[in-house]
């Protein structure tokens, strides 16, 4: 299976709904076709009602994209809920929890004071969300059921959705879309022979658009105009992903897989290692490694913050790491003389049970570029707030 994804990720790279000279590519229009049927109808028996809608009993706002891979939703997810907090609300995050041991039932990852979940069990996204903003993570594939919990059992009042722009049988208040500045809709074909996980015409179901990018491209996007002429009603706003700080992984910064762990962790750990700024990286020799839904956005991180990254390692989304695994990272370390041998901040979560390995990882934050309070402004608005 890991060879035939790279092989129709590799597809992604190439435009051209229509091509057919290639065989494979030709095959994965074809099962576009199928699905795209599917989806149209599936969003046309919402749009009329034939498809019911759930609605909890506090507002909603969810956090999505209608491309697969990355465009920076947990970090703004965390970026939302910091400020939802300081706003002097108290939100519930309802994920997915994707590869997580209860990804099938309603699984509480932090009630808001103490994690209650290890990374293996919430999925790693969940865990870095409860322990980057203390808030409430729940974790569940029926989010009706996980928002009833979060508000019943756990005094939320605001529901934070993580990835859930396509999960339409649950009512929210406020839909917000990330769409990388870059190349927001990639080749422009649905899945598989692209990424779009929608048509495009599904951006009319937003209530904010948010383009968002990495530190090096936070100027305008060509489709930012693009998106005002043919949404007008949509506010569009620009965010990027800003490092933060370089953390070492045996600092306390996640708390430390024991051989029986305790029922709950601190969801703030109290003590830690200093951190580093970003911008020490410059000119060092860095051994780096994700396992992230596009790595080469990492690598390309680490070239603006000038590292010499000698020695990249990329690793299947969400994977969870092995023995051989941090041996091979070693070894590739060791190989090219590294100074520094460093991971994203996701990956890092998931490296408690190697606490002696020297590996440090990237935190980074989303910061909206321009009008970030009329964004909050917005949200909150659409809250009811």
């Amino acid at each position: 299976m890991p060879a035939v994804k790279r092989l129709v990720t590799k597809a992604w790279d190439f435009d051209g709904q229509s091509d057919f000279s290639n065989p494979f590519h030709s095959f994965l229009y074809t099962l576009a076709l199928v699905y795209g049927s599917a989806v149209r109808l599936r969003n046309v028996l919402y749009d009329v009602g034939l498809l019911g809608v759930r609605r909890l009993p506090r507002p909603v706002v969810s956090v999505g994209n209608v491309t697969a891979g990355g465009t920076g939703k947990t970090p703004m997810v965390i970026f939302l809920t910091k400020l939802l907090r300081e706003r002097g609300c108290r939100p519930a995050v309802l994920s997915r929890g994707y590869k997580g041991k209860g990804e099938g039932r309603v699984g509480v990852v932090s009630d808001g004071n103490h994690i209650t979940a290890s990374p293996a069990e919430a999925g790693d996204e969940p865990f870095l969300i409860a322990s980057s903003t203390g808030a409430i993570v729940l974790t569940g594939a029926d989010r009706f059921a996980t928002g009833l919990h979060a508000v019943e059992r756990l005094g939320a009042d605001v529901l934070v959705l993580d990835d859930a722009f396509q999960h339409r049988r649950l009512f929210r208040d406020v839909d917000i879309l990330l769409l990388d500045a870059d190349k927001p809709f990639g080749n422009r074909c649905l899945l598989p022979r692209g990424p779009m996980r929608e048509p495009v015409n599904g951006l009319k179901r937003a209530d904010i658009i948010v383009l968002t990018g990495s530190g090096e491209n936070s100027g305008k996007s060509p489709v930012e105009e693009e998106l005002r002429a043919k949404y007008p009603g949509i506010p569009v706003f620009r965010a990027v992903r800003q490092p933060k700080e370089i953390i070492p992984l045996s600092g306390g910064f996640f708390p430390p897989m024991q051989a029986n762990p305790p029922e709950s962790f601190p969801s703030s750990p109290q003590k830690r290692e200093p951190g580093f700024p970003p911008d020490t990286l410059h000119g060092r020799r860095v051994c780096a490694f994700a396992g992230i839904a596009n790595p080469d956005s990492f690598r390309k991180t680490l070239a603006s913050l000038g590292a010499e990254t000698v020695a990249f390692l990329a690793f299947p989304d969400h994977h969870r790491y092995r023995v051989e695994d941090i041996e091979a990272v070693r070894k590739a370390a060791e190989k090219g003389k590294c100074e520094i041998t460093l991971t994203t901040e996701k990956d890092g979560v998931k490296l408690r049970d190697f606490p002696s390995t020297g590996i440090h990882a990237l935190r980074v934050e989303m910061s909206v570029t321009d009008g970030a309070g009329e964004l909050v402004d917005a949200v909150l608005e659409r809250l009811g707030r």
